[in-house]
């Protein structure tokens, strides 16, 4: 299972275990959503990458949303 936690305008992507994975951040400059791993040596279950890849498809989709922060 990952937790996704909205921080600012990405989202933490947390293990069971509670390590951070990474994080899903919006690419503008190719208009898409896309994984960030914390630690590039970080080796992603099966169930953790599919579920990463899910929420990833749901932000493109409209199906999720990553709130905005209003620091005003």
């Amino acid at each position: 299972m990952v937790l996704f936690w909205p921080i600012q305008q990405e989202l933490d992507c947390i293990s069971n275990s509670g390590q951070i994975l990474g994080k899903i951040k919006f690419d503008g400059d190719k208009e898409e959503y896309r994984f960030y791993p914390n630690n590039e040596s970080l080796a992603l279950s099966g169930a953790e990458q599919t579920m990463i890849n899910e929420r990833i498809s749901g932000l493109e989709s409209g199906k999720y949303i990553i709130p905005m922060q209003d620091d005003d």
